[in-house]
């Protein structure tokens, strides 16, 4: 006797470029039927819609949160750096003290031979030598000044900075203050509108839905699922839609896309 195979279907990978013909075809193949289907991604673009109306509310808070706390990031790093410039300044100055004190020990040491060299050769050479120590004792001692003016100013500069962190960490605390009422005032309607989207998002097939966020992120009011205008037109980009078509989207047996906008059109009735 023989045996039946058994056929599995072989799901084909999403194309961010799927023509709307295939997934229409795609749309139709399922467990749910059209009007279920259609009725189900109306839920889920109203959810969305509700989502982006609490998000408005906020603003470019968020961003200017994230702006404030990248800035503040940037003054600090910078304070590292001139704090760091600062220690190796101060360490310059440490070691041109040194050298300071190692050229006047040599010279103490060339004046005491002096005394005992007789010879006139030996006595110019000797007090070449101290005039050149001489010299690099004052090139450290000059190097110390400069050093110390450029720490001065550096020290100025950090100052500066410093009280730019001080006003920025104000401002960044007043604004997350601000967003922070604004989030637990929605926090509760923001879940339950998310609940809602998560459901209907887990009835909806991953082609599906790719295509709907695709819709949503290349619209600017991120409607990617709109209802006939006006009794003829789409609910997005307000174009006319042919008669044939408005039969189409009124018999809730197929997915039907605004040849216009690239919007998805469903029956105004869901609405009520």
């Amino acid at each position: 006797m023989a045996t039946k195979k058994t056929i599995q279907k072989v799901e084909a990978p999403i194309d961010q470029h799927e023509t709307f013909v295939s997934l229409q075809k795609n749309f139709a193949d399922s467990d749910m039927t059209v009007e279920e289907k259609l009725k189900t991604i109306y839920e889920l673009q109203a959810a969305d819609s509700e989502i982006d109306k609490i998000v408005q509310l906020r603003g470019e808070l968020p961003e200017e949160v994230e702006a404030l706390e990248g800035e503040i990031a940037d003054l600090k790093a910078r304070c590292a750096q001139v704090t760091a410039v600062v220690d190796q300044l101060n360490r310059n100055i440490a070691d041109a003290k040194l050298s300071i004190a190692e050229h006047e020990s040599t010279i103490e040491k060339y004046q005491r031979q002096l005394e005992t060299i007789a010879n006139s050769r030996e006595y110019d050479s000797l007090n070449k030598e101290i005039e050149n120590q001489e010299l690099l004792r004052q090139i450290d001692e000059k190097n110390i000044t400069d050093t110390r003016f450029e720490i001065a100013g550096r020290k100025a500069e950090l100052e500066d900075l410093k009280d730019r962190v001080s006003i920025r960490t104000e401002d960044l605390k007043s604004k997350k203050q601000e967003l922070s009422v604004i989030v637990e005032s929605t926090a509760k309607e923001e879940a339950g509108l998310q609940a809602r989207r998560n459901a209907c998002a887990a009835r909806i097939d991953a082609r599906t839905m790719s295509a709907y966020e695709r819709i949503r992120q290349s619209v600017h009011n991120h409607l990617a699922v709109v209802s006939v205008y006006n009794g003829d037109s789409c609910g997005g980009c307000f174009n006319t839609i042919t008669p044939q078509r408005l039969v189409e989207v009124a018999s809730n047996r197929k997915l039907i896309i605004c040849e216009h906008c690239g919007r998805i059109i469903i029956n105004p009735d869901f609405e009520s």
